[in-house]
C-alpha cells in the first residue's frame, strides 16, 4: 500500500505577497507534518516576494524551494509548472493552497488524513460545516456561492467546492490527469481540475473548512476576472466532454 506521507509538497503560488511568505513558511513548518516540503512558484513579483522566498531557501534550505516563472503569467500555470516540478522531485502527496492565509495552514494536516481514502481531497467552504468570513458582504458571499453554483451546473458536476483551491492530491491522481490536458490560466483553473479529475473516475472527498478573509494585501479575485471565469466554464465543458476512465494516463 502506497505511503502518502513519505514525500509530501505543498505547492504556492505567489504574486506580490511580500508580507506574506514568510510567515506561511513559518506556520508550515512548525506544523511538523513528517517529509513536508514547500514549494513557491513566483511570478516575477514586483514586490521582491521571489527574493524573500530565496531568503527562505537558504535558511531552510532541505524544506523550502522556490520556482522563478519569467515569462507566462496565470494561476493555472503557476500550479500545472509547481505540480510537474514536486512530482519530478517525487512527491507522493501534493497539498496546493494559497499564500495570503486564506487557506489555513492549521487545516493542511486534515486534508492530508483523509487522501488514503480518496484521490482528491477538497477542503470545500460549501459542505456541513464550511464557512466564510463573516466580514464578507451579503453581495460577495452570494457572487461567490453563485459562482460555485453556476460551475456546477453547467459541468453536473457532484462537488459541493468546485471552485475551492485548497487540495491534496494523490502523486498517481495528478499523473493520471496528464497535466498537459489542464489549460486555463486563471481561476477557472480550479473547476478544470474538478471537472477532468470527475471525468476521469476518480474518488473526490470533501472536508469542511472555514475560509477567513486574506491577512495582507489585496484580492486577485477583481469582478473581470470572475466574468471571464464564468465564461471560460463552457470551454471547459466542450474540451473535456467526452472524457472517461478509459483516457486516464498512466506510467
Amino acid at each position: 500500500m502506497t505511503n502518502y506521507m513519505e514525500n509530501v509538497w505543498i505547492v504556492i503560488p505567489t504574486y506580490n505577497e511580500a508580507g506574506n511568505v514568510e510567515p506561511m513558511t513559518k506556520a508550515l513548518l512548525e506544523l511538523n507534518i513528517p517529509n513536508s516540503h514547500l514549494l513557491f512558484v513566483d511570478d516575477n513579483s514586483p514586490d521582491g516576494t521571489g527574493e524573500i522566498a530565496d531568503e527562505l531557501v537558504h535558511q531552510y534550505h532541505d524544506r523550502v524551494a522556490v520556482l522563478h516563472r519569467q515569462g507566462e503569467k496565470g494561476l493555472g500555470r503557476a500550479y500545472v509548472a509547481g505540480f510537474k516540478d514536486v512530482l519530478e522531485r517525487g512527491a507522493t502527496a501534493v497539498v496546493q493552497m494559497d499564500c495570503d492565509f486564506s487557506h489555513r495552514p492549521q487545516d493542511v494536516p486534515q486534508l492530508l488524513a483523509e487522501l488514503p481514502g480518496a484521490d482528491l481531497v477538497i477542503g470545500s467552504r460549501y459542505v456541513p460545516g464550511g464557512d466564510t468570513d463573516p466580514d464578507w458582504g451579503i453581495g460577495r458571499k452570494a457572487l461567490s456561492w453563485w459562482a460555485n453554483l453556476y460551475a456546477r451546473a453547467i459541468l453536473r458536476l457532484p462537488i459541493a467546492d468546485a471552485t475551492a483551491g485548497f487540495r491534496a492530491w494523490r502523486r498517481d491522481t495528478l499523473l493520471g490527469i496528464g497535466l498537459d490536458r489542464i489549460l486555463s490560466q486563471g481561476y477557472v483553473f480550479q473547476v478544470e481540475m474538478s471537472y477532468v479529475t470527475w471525468r476521469l473516475g476518480y474518488k473526490v472527498a470533501e472536508i469542511p473548512i472555514f475560509f477567513p478573509d486574506r491577512r495582507i494585501g489585496q484580492s486577485k479575485m477583481t469582478m473581470p476576472v470572475k466574468f471571464e471565469a464564468a465564461v471560460r466554464v463552457w470551454e471547459v465543458r466542450f474540451r473535456h466532454r467526452k472524457l472517461s476512465p478509459v483516457d486516464v494516463i498512466t506510467e
